[in-house]
């Protein structure tokens, strides 16, 4: 596999600023969508999973976007969360869409949800494109381009200290039925830290420590589409991407740590060392 800074033959820097436009040309149309149906839902649904939502805006959203990606790059495969998988998971060229990300916010005329879309080649976060319709950002960026917010170069921040930093994260749609969640974590890093964020939207959490807005963030049971847009972006911005204990990151593993590089190792070190909490499914409203 090639270093994801490097380029070959099939994929120079010139391509991935052509990937990029592209992407960014389907985040805004489908941002448009998101915006049109605000406050307009007729259909909730669940899918399966507690607090798992699917929307028409979701729906119509994801419609967009693959017609801009079909017309552009037809020879590549798609994984996108609502209507599946078109082409191998393992091809070169994978787009990983989410629609919607924020799905429960958007639903609750929350204003904080987001349109997701993240390439990877030869299985690496390579490009994304974050749109945040409610706020008008555009956060884009590829390995070995930069990043950047409506056109604006973006870096991570320059924190160095857990206790100086700002942390987000999320829970797992299983939460309330498995030991493996990140109760225990969220409580000894609230007080161990200048804060701790929950926004419920895996995709602008990462641009936010893109941007610098925030210096960590880390999560488990996400899957590729919530992941791979902002994992390239936060890259592209100077950032660190890895697994809990530093090893490689694995877009599969739906784990992810991810900060501006200078806390990385204090903050993978704290989260190996917390105790988790047992399942909470016995709580009743």
């Amino acid at each position: 596999m090639n270093s994801p800074h490097s380029t070959t033959a099939a994929d120079t820097l010139a391509q991935r600023a052509n990937y990029l436009e592209v992407a960014n040309i389907a985040a805004l149309a489908a941002g448009e969508v998101l915006q049109a149906c605000w406050g307009k839902l007729e259909s909730i649904v669940e899918k399966g999973r507690p607090g798992d939502l699917v929307t028409e805006a979701d729906k119509q959203a994801e419609a967009v976007i693959l017609e801009v990606l079909r017309q552009h790059f037809p020879e590549h495969s798609i994984l996108a969360e609502e209507s599946g998988q078109y082409g191998a998971t393992d091809a070169k060229y994978l787009w990983a869409i989410d629609p919607l990300d924020g799905t429960t916010n958007y639903a609750h005329q929350y204003p904080f949800s987001a349109a997701s879309i993240g390439l990877l080649i030869d299985g690496v976060p390579t490009v994304g494109a974050i749109y945040d319709p409610f706020h008008r950002e555009l956060f884009s960026g590829a390995l070995g381009l930069g990043a950047t917010c409506n056109d604006k170069p973006i870096h991570v921040s320059s924190v160095a200290k857990l206790a100086q930093s700002l942390l987000v994260t999320g829970f797992a749609y299983d939460r309330r039925e498995t030991a493996d969640n990140n109760y225990q974590e969220f409580c000894y890093l609230t007080h161990v830290t200048q804060g701790v964020r929950r926004a419920g939207a895996a995709s602008i959490d990462l641009a936010y420590v893109a941007c610098g807005r925030l210096d960590g963030y880390w999560e488990r049971g996400l899957s590729p589409w919530d992941l791979a847009a902002g994992v390239a972006i936060v890259e592209a911005a100077g950032g660190i991407v890895t697994a809990y204990d530093r090893t490689p990151f694995d877009i599969r593993s739906g784990r992810i740590l991810a900060t501006n590089d200078r806390l990385h190792e204090e903050l993978s070190q704290t989260l190996l060392h917390v105790a988790q909490i047992e399942p909470w499914s016995w709580l009743k409203p």
